[in-house]
């Protein structure tokens, strides 16, 4: 069992370095394993500096931002999805208090403090993070593990406002340090996911589906079928992207997601009118052909744009799944028109890539459109809710500098963000 100071004298000399390296997927030789060293010592100095260096049982922890590869609001209608974790994450040190109370310093941010014995939800901490450390607490209290407290220094790389799902990379790091200190590591990735969306549902207030924890914790590229949501099939896809000869980019377009939850709703609320048609709640419980051969009753019951959005989750639900055989079969051509596919389907059916109440603004459709311009193999989609923010575009290596380039000289500098898939969901990092 370490404490604080001895994690960090660890970390200095390299004892760690095999870790980050499986975590991030670096070798030896990458700058990019100097960086992630130096980050974990920071991290754990800024939790001697606030808690004291010689707290026992001092770890380091990880929850990563996740994205959305295929099947674009496809989850809150049971479809099928496909994600992955990316190497921007966020990390904590943090060890146990001996008291009833969690503390949490977020770099940037002020400190919380989270009383265990009251795990009731709180109306005024609505969409903060104290919302969702209480509601991880509270999920895993009523599953019947002893909760203790925990002290903990955070600091985040997963972009703001990116689509990469923050929420989803904190609730999967709380989750993974209760389970470490309360649970003896019990909690497999996907029951800390459930955990993680019980939270953000009942205590943060959004309505969310699963994929977004299910990205984070489970790590890797994931393949998920939700057609039952209580326990949805999940599935590692083994591919290494790194050996590719592809960069996934994430380009913010600098558009804002404010003022867009009528347009988020309108989607879920059409998709239901549809399956509402049927006798149903979610369209994966009607049958293609009994859809295909309703469309004229519906155009008239639903409307054309509720018609449009209920064919584009037949689409990309099926391209979903043949995007994750694709990976599997080690056919990354083919995944790539998948990809070029699924946008396709969304900018034309799903209509997500702007906002009928301010046409004004189409950054993503603008970005796209270049994107497409500066790659000779279109593989460009809307990343993650859309209507706003990012792009998902898979880059060839050799054309990486002149891509991020054209899009920043649109957008503007340290707008294109180079990812890569991580092979680890949340995790203990080091203790």
């Amino acid at each position: 069992m370490s404490t604080c100071s001895q994690l960090i004298h660890t970390l200095k000399n390299g004892g760690y370095d095999p870790a980050l390296a499986a975590l991030y997927a670096l070798d030896g030789s990458d700058r990019r394993l100097e960086e992630a060293r130096a980050r974990c010592v920071r991290t754990a100095e800024a939790f001697a500096a606030r808690y004291g260096s010689d707290a026992p049982g001092a770890a380091l922890f990880s929850g990563p931002g996740r994205t959305e590869i295929g099947g674009n609001h496809t989850d809150h209608q049971h479809g099928r999805v496909l994600c992955g974790s990316v190497d921007l994450d966020m990390l904590a040190c943090a060890a146990p208090n001996g008291l009833d109370v969690v503390r949490i310093q977020s770099e940037g941010y002020p400190a919380l403090e989270i009383s265990l014995s009251d795990l009731a939800p709180k109306q005024e901490e609505k969409n903060t993070s104290a919302a969702l450390v209480r509601g991880v607490a509270a999920k895993i209290r009523e599953m019947g593990y002893p909760l203790s407290g925990f002290d903990a220094c955070a600091t985040s790389t997963v972009l703001s406002g990116s689509g990469l799902s923050s929420s989803a990379a904190y609730e999967t790091l709380v989750g993974n340090i209760f389970n470490h200190f309360c649970c003896g590591d019990q909690l497999d990735p996907v029951a800390i996911a459930k955990i993680g969306q019980y939270a953000e549902n009942v205590y943060f207030g959004k309505p969310c589906g699963l994929m977004d924890q299910m990205g984070s914790s489970v790590g890797g590229a994931v393949f998920i079928d939700f057609n039952d949501p209580t326990a949805p099939v999940v599935e590692k896809v083994d591919f290494d992207f790194a050996k590719s000869g592809y960069a996934l980019c994430i380009v913010d377009t600098g558009s804002s997601h404010g003022d867009l939850t009528d347009d988020y709703a309108d989607i879920t609320r059409e998709m239901g009118a549809v399956a509402a048609h049927f006798g149903k709640t979610v369209l994966r419980d009607v049958p293609l052909e009994d859809f295909r051969a309703a469309i004229p009753a519906l155009r008239q019951a639903c409307g054309d744009r509720a018609v449009l959005r209920a064919m584009h989750f037949y689409d990309d639900d099926h391209t979903a799944n043949l995007e994750a055989a694709a990976l599997k079969n080690g056919d990354f051509g083919f995944f790539l028109i998948l990809v070029n596919q699924s946008g396709l389907s969304s900018a034309l059916h799903l209509q997500n890539t702007w906002s009928v109440h301010n046409p004004r603004q189409q950054a993503i459709p603008l970005a796209l459109a270049e994107a497409e311009r500066l790659l000779d193999i279109r593989a460009v989609r809307v990343h993650g809710g859309g209507f706003a923010g990012t792009i998902q575009a898979w880059v060839p290596v050799d054309d990486l500098e002149e891509f991020k380039t054209g899009m920043e000289a649109l957008l503007g500098a340290g707008k294109c963000h180079v990812l890569h898939i991580r092979p680890q969901g949340g995790c203990v990092v080091a203790e």
